[in-house]
């Protein structure tokens, strides 16, 4: 990696020119500050070879005006050193808007800024990398931005201590470039693009046919010495190139989750690495991306086999297929380093035995691959695997899956699984990492993980330790709200030992009923699941922890559909409660704000599993009397949910398809890009007049509008039929329910019906006006 990192250093931006990005991001952060800060950029020599940053007091005798002097070895740790100094000087709070913003009242004003200790204080970064993003976050959480909202997340990325972000945007463009000359046409391509809103699953064949730009954010990231993950050829190709060149190695990639297989958008066209064409076409792609963006980086992303298998599990096959690879990677480019995502490692886990992992990780030169360790908040692949056997990696939280909005967390393994990693013996781990799939959500996990880039040792547990976890969330709620207020420390005390300490070995997926509605005749699955000595009992599950209130049971569901509960709503009550209470406070807080809504929608979204619980016993019992009641009630959760939602800005579906609509440049692109926004968050591309695609609700979101149009309307389907199925004592009518919503769905997908983009009501009287109808 030292060599790695010696080449990348001379792809840098002049210090100058990282110096002013600096002070770009602070003008743009803190204008009111500008002249208080000075900025410099120093070799690793300073830094005792790392790379750090150095906060010292300015000496104003020699700099006049300024206050604060912060040292770096990029204009990343310059950023970063700037953030840390705001935090922990200052007491400020920077997260993405989406998440409540910034929150500044508590810095001094410029010339009473506060003092560092006489020497300064310097803070080493552990492992070179700080890995940024997953390669489907672009679809998830990216798609619809205009500059403006890109130039806030660079500056995040910067603050944050970011140094390795995937940069998968706008590759589309050189593709077309590339296939071009190879006798592919613009129409052969329309069919093998995937729209906006799906073009990273396009990307890594998964499917086709959904039917920008990055230059400027290239050169941005240059100057503030990001190194840009850019993308490389995988092996997929449009179906005109097997026409074009018959005698290549050219095969259909198996089914990836839709319904019949409908060649429309399954079983992409495969290249196989050994075929000698395959190199030609990755080395035209990396010769032509270097053409776009200049020679700025050596670090590639391929993800070959993501939720795809080799046709063979034979190592020495598998062995090729990873140098034919590297070698189109690497024909022209002989520094490349492949860098791969080890999700397949965790999914495919049948496959991917230890002959056939080895094989693939040995397949390029030592040190010529970086392997994320996707999942290593919950499944650290580096244990079980001798440290990749031998193969760089970077431990990465996964986290979050579709961009769903759900309060959950491992913080205890984010404080300690980076350090525990870095110091085990014969260690590999050259970074860590950030791989969900969608970003503008749970802040506390981002900014401790972002923190683990430059912390040695853990945030710890125990008393009389120096970095106490409990400690370091005092000091997060003080900042994030810019009071101590000993009703919220209280609180997140609560939530660290509830809410954000998942210890079930589950990664979360929002399956709650209201997102994620089953999609099942429930009166089969109660008689397969009875027993003629049973009774309704066993088809529950009950326990203290898992208890919502005085009389929480959960109705067991195939594991498929049924809902992450891993915590005491009981505890979770109490601290909404508390913030409840804290609401003379920090009224004016918008990120106070935020995290009321966010917590009382997850405290009802777990209610309303229990009501929906509630309603198949009734249903089981033929109780028509009570169905109906326990429907009303879920369907009414929805609606004041809804609401709730729709007193925040941050939790409006409107801005996500207005959003979509603004980027296009005709009536045409307008209804693409609507249907392709609408269409992520519920049903994907393929579905039957009975099936629904296997990945319906994967991206489910609690957005006001999404749940009143969209979510409502299916519950409200699906209870009328259970309760004409009670009161006429017939089967219930599964193909018909299926066949009506199915129809709602394609129509609410083609809609354009507008979503408001400002919030409407106050947050803080609806959260407390909810709490005392469903909670008190």
């Amino acid at each position: 990696m030292q060599v790695l990192s010696t080449k990348l250093d001379t792809k840098k931006a002049t210090s100058s020119v990282q110096e002013a990005a600096v002070m770009g991001v602070l003008k743009r952060l803190l204008p009111t500050h500008v002249t208080s800060f000075y900025f410099k950029i120093v070799p690793k020599d300073v830094c005792g070879g790392y790379s750090c940053f150095w906060i010292k007091n300015v000496d104003k005798r020699s700099v006049k005006g300024k206050e604060i002097m912060i040292k770096g070895t990029t204009g990343v740790d310059i950023a970063s050193g700037l953030h840390w100094y705001l935090k922990y000087w200052c007491g400020a709070h920077i997260s993405w808007d989406r998440t409540g913003g910034v929150q500044l009242s508590s810095i001094p004003r410029a010339g009473s800024l506060p003092a560092v200790k006489d020497e300064g204080v310097m803070i080493q970064r552990p492992v070179p990398w700080n890995y940024y993003q997953n390669v489907v976050t672009s679809s998830y959480s990216f798609v619809w931005w205009d500059w403006e909202r890109w130039e806030k997340e660079i500056d995040w990325m910067a603050l944050q201590g970011i140094n390795l972000p995937l940069a998968f945007t706008g590759q589309e463009a050189i593709w077309q470039k590339v296939f071009k000359n190879f006798n592919t046409s613009k129409e052969d391509l329309d069919g093998f693009f995937g729209g906006p809103a799906f073009l990273s699953w396009a990307r890594m064949g998964n499917l086709h046919g959904f039917v920008e730009v990055i230059k400027l954010l290239q050169k941005v990231v240059k100057v503030y010495c990001f190194c840009s993950v850019l993308p490389s050829f995988s092996g997929n190709v449009p179906a005109a190139i097997k026409i074009a060149f018959p005698s290549a190695n050219i095969t259909r990639l198996k089914n990836w989750n839709t319904i019949d297989g409908d060649p429309r958008w399954c079983c992409s066209y495969f290249l196989d690495p050994s075929d000698p064409l395959f190199v030609e076409i990755g080395h035209a792609f990396i010769k032509q991306q270097m053409e776009e963006y200049g020679d700025i980086t050596d670090i590639y992303n391929c993800e070959t086999f993501n939720e795809n298998y080799p046709p063979t599990d034979d190592p020495t096959y598998i062995s090729l297929l990873g140098a034919s690879i590297y070698k189109a990677m690497s024909y022209n480019h002989k520094d490349s380093v492949w860098l791969m995502q080890g999700w397949l490692f965790t999914n495919e886990f049948e496959f991917w035995k230890p002959p056939q992992m080895r094989a693939l990780l040995h397949s390029v030169p030592f040190g010529k691959m970086i392997v994320l360790d996707l999942s290593a908040e919950v499944r650290p692949i580096w244990e079980k695997s001798s440290q990749f056997y031998g193969t760089p990696y970077v431990w990465c939280i996964l986290h979050n899956f579709g961009g769903n909005i759900e309060m959950y967390g491992i913080l205890d393994v984010i404080s300690s699984g980076p350090v525990e990693a870095r110091i085990s013996q014969n260690s590999t781990m050259v970074g860590v990492g950030m791989c969900m799939e969608g970003i503008e959500q749970n802040p506390v996990v981002f900014e401790l993980m972002s923190e683990m880039a430059f912390r040695s040792e853990k945030v710890q547990l125990e008393a009389n330790h120096p970095f106490l976890l409990q400690e370091w969330l005092k000091s997060y709620s003080y900042r994030r709200y810019g009071k101590k207020i000993n009703l919220i420390e209280d609180a997140w005390e609560i939530l660290h030992r509830t809410i954000y300490n998942c210890t079930d070995g589950i990664s979360d997926h929002n399956k709650d009923f209201i997102v994620k509605f089953p999609d099942f005749d429930p009166s089969s699955y109660f008689q397969s699941n009875m027993s003629e000595d049973s009774h309704i009992g066993n088809l529950f599950s009950q326990g203290t922890t898992n208890r919502f209130s005085s009389r929480e049971t959960t109705f067991v569901l195939p594991q498929h559909n049924q809902p992450h509960l891993w915590y005491s709503t009981e505890e979770v009550i109490v601290a909404l409660q508390l913030f409840l209470d804290a609401r003379n406070y920090l009224a004016g807080s918008l990120t106070y704000r935020y995290d009321l809504v966010d917590l009382t929608r997850q405290v009802l979204s777990k209610l309303a599993n229990q009501v929906y619980a509630d309603a198949m016993i009734a249903f089981y019992l033929k109780d028509a009397n009570a169905l109906s009641l326990q429907s009303q009630k879920f369907l009414q959760l929805i609606k004041d949910i809804d609401i709730l939602l729709a007193s925040d800005n941050n939790f409006l579906l409107g801005t996500w398809t207005e959003s979509a609509k603004r980027l296009a440049t005709n009536p045409t692109e307008k209804r693409q890009y609507e249907w392709n926004a609408r269409t992520q968050l519920t049903m994907w591309y393929d579905n039957t007049k009975t099936k629904q695609n296997k990945l319906h609700d994967y991206a489910n979101k609690f957005w006001s509008g999404l749940l009143e149009g969209y979510y409502l309307p299916r519950a409200s389907t699906y209870f009328d039929y259970l309760l004409t199925s009670v009161r006429r004592n017939e089967s219930f009518k599964l193909a018909e329910w299926k066949t009506e919503w199915i129809s709602f769905s394609n129509k609410w997908q083609s809609g354009t019906e507008l979503y408001p983009v400002q919030a409407q009501g106050d947050s803080l009287a609806i959260s407390k006006a909810l709490f005392k109808k469903y909670l008190s």
